[in-house]
């Protein structure tokens, strides 16, 4: 009976839904998390009956066709690139985007990498990198006697040095965009990379161009929404269910036409 395979997809399509929601969940607190959406379409429809088709040989024609689907698929998995809340972090490495834009990382196997992840760390030399390590682009380099370091929403990045006065410029931190954010292919790590869907990263200098702009000391959490991802997951498993009684209510079908005499 075509309904058992017919709702068995349906079964596979919200296990993955719910696989989705999961990983949202799981990272409601990861730093620039981009919560993703799953997305379905219908399969291929056998048509018995062919709207338009003629039904006499006086030329009257069907108003509507017969078409018996085939079930659903999962099509895409896309980020939902909505601004997460900006929460004060009191650390001076810290950086917030407000806006359009990706840090840029060097990955270690030569890729390049884009992050909202606004972490960042010294490394022993000295350079500006994230969490893992992986150096941010362009290079900067703070000074080992650098008292304090002060970053402008513009990416301007300023130190005071020993007992100086005057700040003293030590790079321009840069941003990316792209055409079609949502077509980045994620890499772990907070990291994503672009792809041929995505388009080509476009470096600009924040706060200009249409770049976001930079937030010292603050960071952006992720963008998940618990009462949404709850609401999501229970309408999920009542899809799965409902399948699956579709699957016992063809079984029993099947049950009743065999015990026929």
């Amino acid at each position: 009976m075509k309904a058992l395979y017919i709702a068995s997809t349906g079964m596979a399509a919200q296990e993955r839904n719910v696989e989705v929601i999961s990983n949202n969940i799981a990272n409601m607190r990861t730093t620039g998390y981009k919560r993703a959406r799953a997305e379905f379409q219908d399969l291929l429809y056998q048509v018995q009956r062919q709207a338009g088709s003629t039904t006499s040989e006086t030329g009257t024609m069907a108003p509507v066709g017969i078409e018996v689907g085939s079930g659903v698929r999962t099509a895409a998995t896309p980020r939902v690139m909505s601004q997460g809340t900006v929460a004060p972090t009191e650390k001076e490495l810290d950086l917030a985007i407000r806006g359009e834009g990706f840090f840029v990382v060097q990955m270690p196997d030569g890729r390049t990498g884009y992050t909202r992840d606004g972490s960042f760390e010294r490394s022993p030399e000295g350079q500006l990198v994230n969490v893992d390590g992986y150096e941010i682009q362009p290079g900067i380099t703070i000074p080992g006697n650098a008292n304090s370091v002060s970053i402008s929403p513009d990416g301007t990045v300023e130190v005071f040095l020993d007992n100086d006065t005057t700040p003293t410029t030590v790079g321009q931190l840069q941003l990316a965009r792209f055409v079609n954010k949502a077509g980045l292919s994620s890499a772990g790590n907070n990291l994503f990379v672009e792809t041929a869907s995505s388009g080509p990263a476009q470096i600009g200098t924040p706060n200009q161009d249409g770049m976001g702009d930079l937030l010292q000391e603050y960071l952006e959490a992720s963008n998940v929404n618990s009462v949404t991802e709850i609401a999501d997951l229970i309408a999920a498993q009542r899809a799965y269910e409902m399948n699956a009684r579709v699957i016992s209510g063809a079984d029993e079908m099947m049950q009743s036409a065999s015990q026929l005499r």
